[in-house]
């Protein structure tokens, strides 16, 4: 640890789950030291490009460090960016972690560390995103950039911002306030997810298609101050990319519409899957740490995970889907945290990683925002399938 902090402050003010999304949104790679008075030693995690990959407290490390960090509800934090040469301990993304932690919050399988009475803790894991009935985070997006603000909109509670099934091809960032995303089924609103501060309603679908059909219905959860950005400047920026990666971020977002449909149908209608692997070959196995990205040409593939009840199909993918490695982004998917398998006609052609990552890192910081805002919904509708799916 040298120099200055270029992330510091209380733990009261900015608690965990959001330090952990304002770090993955700038894809940081660098040490978080967390000190209390409550606790006898600091604790210390390790993050490359914005995920979590180690973790120190006192006598623990890995995976038991950092959900006991979680516990931690009063103190100091510190982000100093720098090499990590750690073992990596875990392949989850940031947003499993957030999930599992708040679960075994509300589990009471966490031991808080702080002063705080349990009428104090209970509300502060509300504001910290724990739900009572889906334990849904609240999903925060890094620092606004107010260059891509060309207004401002007020909402209050109850309010609807965007209705599903509507249409619209506007994208605004939360300034202020939570909103709830709630998706239609069997008659009855689903909450799939409620976002604050920094995240965007709306993907960058909005503004490429005319008659844009809404997915889903935004509503306040309170006041709720929105900034409207500016769509001619949005489209002007993805005009000017590369058709391989532009191809790439529209199938990011066929990703996040399929998975979140997929993890909705699942949970309330406890849909079970056939074999995904029958009649298929394996192409990539989870774990792998092959750096290749593909784009499917003929063909299917079929993303999966494995859980304790065996193999779970996330989504297929077809002609125009990519699968592999994504350098500037992790969504819970394959390579680290699933497999592929693939149909028997299955064709697909190797992207250039390098350039691609090169193409990413130029973009506006306000357009890689709103890819790692749709990559965070996409950890987090495959968070939730593959939990319903234990329960069953």
């Amino acid at each position: 640890m040298a120099g200055k902090a270029a992330f510091s402050g209380e733990l009261s003010f900015i608690n965990l789950p959001e330090i952990f999304q304002i770090l993955g949104g700038n894809a940081s790679t660098g040490s978080l030291y967390i000190r209390s008075e409550y606790a006898p030693s600091a604790g210390r995690i390790y993050f490359v490009k914005g995920n979590p990959i180690n973790a120190i407290d006192g006598s623990q490390n890995g995976k038991e460090a950092i959900y006991a960090l979680f516990g931690w509800t009063e103190g100091k934090f510190e982000f100093y960016e720098e090499k990590v040469n750690v073992e990596r301990a875990f392949n989850g993304n940031r947003m499993e972690i957030v999930l599992d932690a708040l679960k075994m919050i509300d589990d009471g399988e966490i031991k808080k560390v702080g002063s705080e009475s349990q009428d104090e803790e209970d509300e502060k894991s509300k504001r910290s995103g724990s739900d009572g009935n889906k334990g849904l985070p609240i999903l925060r997006g890094p620092l606004i950039d107010y260059v891509f603000v060309i207004d401002e909109e007020e909402y209050h509670k109850g309010d609807q911002i965007v209705k599903e099934g509507g249409h619209g091809k506007w994208i605004w960032v939360i300034m202020e306030g939570t909103v709830s995303i709630t998706k239609e089924i069997s008659g009855k609103p689903v909450t799939i997810a409620r976002l604050g501060e920094g995240s965007f309603i709306g993907t960058f679908t909005s503004f490429l298609f005319k008659g844009n059909i809404r997915s889903a219905t935004v509503t306040a959860e309170g006041d709720v101050k929105l900034g409207l950005l500016d769509n001619e400047r949005l489209a002007t920026e993805y005009a000017g990319l590369t058709h391989g990666l532009k191809t790439v971020l529209l199938s990011l977002d066929h990703r996040l519409r399929d998975i979140t449909a997929h993890a909705v149908d699942h949970s309330e209608q406890k849909g079970h899957s056939i074999d995904p692997t029958k009649d298929m070959r394996p192409i990539i196995k989870k774990g792998c740490t092959k750096e290749t990205l593909y784009l499917i040409t003929e063909g299917e593939a079929v993303v999966v995970k494995t859980n304790s009840k065996g193999s779970l199909p996330l989504l297929t993918l077809g002609k125009g889907d990519f699968f592999g490695y994504v350098p500037f982004w992790e969504i819970g998917h394959e390579p680290r945290s699933a497999s592929v398998y693939g149909s028997k006609d299955l064709k697909a052609n190797k992207l250039k990683l390098e350039k691609l990552q090169i193409e990413y890192e130029n973009l506006s910081g306000t357009f890689k925002n709103l890819i790692d805002n749709v990559s965070s919904y996409i950890s987090l509708s495959t968070k939730i399938l593959n939990n319903s799916n234990n329960k069953e």
